[in-house]
């Protein structure tokens, strides 16, 4: 059976439904660690249908919200909107692309100074999406409530006069040792409310499933697969430049890092570089440096794997969950079995001859993460 999707366009400060309008060619992404998005053409045969379209649809200010069989498998916010005219046998469209809610952080700038002393980091992340929601008209229902703990504590200085983003705060407060992972969970709870939580993990966000291990066989569910392998970032010595400070109007350099016995085993040397423009302390630029090296070295070679959807039955939930993948096949001729962890998917929905499908994108099953512990 074949499933159904529809999007409901909602006031994006009240959530209150504008309408629910049939969308085809609909593609969905979501991930942790950066914004999913959403693509999909809306068909306005007359006129009516058309001003339906027009009062549902603001960019900047409608949220949508994807249901697929009533069930809630996306959310974000309607950025574009791209109104085609009709042709000789095709009628007018509205195609509209979102981005999900964490998306609406790149549009805040924090215009006070914060400061936090030795406070727990996920503390600091809820503060700042309370910081973005208590400005007037800034509240889009972003819930940080969640009490969890990291038992990491940091000490961070925010200025008004860097007109930081919240986004790139958060992003920037977590990529670091002993640093976090953080979305915006969208789901529908038990009295039937649409939510948009903030969700916190440390070191990972991770997803505990009820049920059994998920395995996903190639050839079977998985209908194709990509081991992606790339140099161009793998990097045996590295080096970071951190603020412009003093008179000299030269950037904070990092001490030198290097991977130990990498040139021994015979791998030519291979520099990295990284930029930390509002770092001001060097111990702090050494850490992120390190981690930078580690990242650039110790990065796996993960697959990126389309499944049949019904055929795998997967939902949303899986983001974050571990899966066992094996694939036998030519390149493979003794077979393969590898778990990972799903960090992000992209569903595409059935169309006429087409089944539906999602693109699983995978990550270390056991990755760890580095980083500081000092101010910046």
């Amino acid at each position: 059976m074949t499933a159904s999707y529809r999007a409901l366009f909602c006031d994006l400060r009240t959530d209150q439904v504008i309408d629910a309008l049939p969308l085809s060619g609909a593609s969905i992404e979501d991930y942790i660690g950066k914004s999913g998005t959403m693509s999909g053409t809306l068909t306005a045969p007359d006129a009516a249908t058309a001003e339906r379209i027009k009062t549902a649809v603001t960019p900047g200010r409608t949220a949508v919200w994807i249901e697929r069989d009533r069930a809630i498998w996306w959310g974000g916010i309607v950025w574009t909107a791209n109104l085609t005219s009709a042709e000789r046998a095709t009628p007018a469209k509205a195609e509209i692309q979102a981005a999900t809610f964490d998306s609406y952080l790149d549009h805040r700038l924090v215009t006070t100074n914060v400061t936090f002393e030795e406070v727990e980091q996920f503390d600091i992340a809820r503060r700042l999406v309370d910081y973005a929601q208590e400005a007037d008209g800034g509240d889009i229902g972003i819930r940080t409530s969640a009490r969890t703990s990291s038992g990491i504590k940091r000490t961070r200085e925010y200025s008004r006069y860097d007109l930081p983003k919240v986004r790139a705060l958060l992003d920037k407060l977590a990529a670091v040792r002993d640093g976090f992972e953080w979305r915006i969970h969208c789901y529908r709870d038990t009295s039937g409310e649409r939510v948009k939580e903030l969700q916190l993990g440390h070191p990972l966000i991770r997803t505990t499933r009820s049920d059994a291990e998920t395995v996903l066989d190639y050839p079977g569910p998985v209908t194709s697969y990509k081991f992606p392998y790339d140099a161009t970032t793998r990097a045996t010595h590295w080096r970071s430049r951190g603020a412009t400070t003093g008179t000299s109007n030269r950037p904070l350099l990092s001490s030198p890092h290097y991977v130990t016995g990498a040139i021994e085993d015979g791998w030519p040397r291979l520099d990295g570089t990284s930029d930390h423009t509002t770092v001001k302390t060097k111990k702090t630029l050494d850490d992120h440096a390190a981690a930078d090296l580690t990242e650039a070295w110790t990065r796996e070679v993960v697959p990126e794997i389309t499944v049949n959807l019904d055929a795998a039955r997967l939902t949303p939930a899986i983001l974050g969950a571990t899966i066992r993948l094996r694939i036998a096949d030519v390149w493979t001729a003794v077979g393969f079995t590898g778990r990972y962890r799903v960090v992000g998917f992209t569903v595409r929905a059935p169309e006429r001859g087409q089944a539906e499908t999602a693109v699983l994108h995978l990550d270390a099953a056991g990755r760890a993460q580095t980083g500081d512990n000092d101010e910046e």
